[in-house]
């Protein structure tokens, strides 16, 4: 059964105010006030339940949250440390823009670190108690992409990554990878709730690396990702014609866009050239 139309809309002032998307959330008690603050804000912001522009109010975070300002305020510092908020003084705290630079950087870091992830998956993956999960995730993810649950589809994308790392036995470096990944996440997001999908291919591109997984071939595996990887440069380019979705990035010469996307498609070109 297809999934529910999407209620996200491109207009900040037709979102919900974050404390209305935060009512009800529940803080642990065991766990740091400051990271939980942050890691809820943070999945707000890269989900694009709140849009770049928006107000995000001290306050009503703290009444939704039940906690005090204090520990707030210090979480908002640390997203503007990350490049996610915009703090201004005796105004307000302001979701920024996309930064292409961050885009094009968190590509290169996922690059880097998940090639590596799938080729010692591939070298130890029949030691490990996780590879029953790679057919699974396939299978959900083809469900979430009949029934039209691009929300599940994407979950469902990021598990499988994780799953990559647990094999190779470098689960920590996934968590470190995804902070370097808000604005891929915000422009695969922005896609998403444009309808600029490529679900099928997705998911193809999946099956080839977890086939070469599978088989234990660190060279098929690295190309493979390069392939996936490689197909999110042309994100950028794509949006350059819907100017709805280009008003939330933060250059808006796309000649620039196209340039630089093109930049780094001459780049994964050669790269997966030096993989096969």
């Amino acid at each position: 059964m297809p999934a529910a139309p999407e209620n996200s809309q491109l207009d900040p002032a037709g979102q919900l105010s974050i404390g209305q998307l935060l009512a009800g959330t529940t803080l642990e008690a065991d766990e740091l006030l400051v990271s939980q603050i942050y890691r809820i804000l943070w999945d707000q912001i890269v989900t694009l339940k709140v849009l770049p522009g928006q107000l995000m109010s001290e306050k009503e975070i703290a009444e939704a949250l039940n906690a005090s300002k204090t520990p707030v305020r210090e979480a908002l510092i640390r997203l503007e440390d990350a490049g996610l908020v915009n703090i201004v003084p005796k105004s307000g705290t302001y979701i920024t823009p996309i930064s292409i630079n961050s885009y094009i950087e968190g590509c290169f870091v996922r690059l880097q670190l998940e090639t590596g992830a799938v080729q010692r998956a591939a070298e130890r993956g029949h030691l490990s108690s996780e590879l029953p999960n790679l057919d699974l995730i396939l299978e959900q993810q083809a469900n979430a992409l009949k029934d039209e649950d691009y929300v599940r589809f994407f979950s469902l994308d990021e598990a499988l990554h994780e799953t990559f790392f647990k094999m190779a036995g470098v689960v920590g470096v996934w968590p470190v990878l995804r902070r370097t990944q808000a604005d891929v996440i915000r422009v695969r997001q922005l896609k998403r709730i444009g309808h600029i999908r490529r679900g099928p291919e997705v998911l193809k591109q999946h099956r080839t690396i977890v086939k070469a997984i599978k088989k234990g071939d660190p060279v098929a595996s690295k190309a493979a990702l390069i392939d996936h990887i490689g197909s999110l440069e042309t994100e950028l380019e794509q949006l350059t014609s819907h100017q709805e979705l280009m008003t939330f990035i933060e250059n808006q010469d796309t000649s620039k866009v196209r340039k630089r996307s093109g930049r780094r498609n001459n780049t994964s070109s050669a790269a997966t050239d030096r993989a096969r």
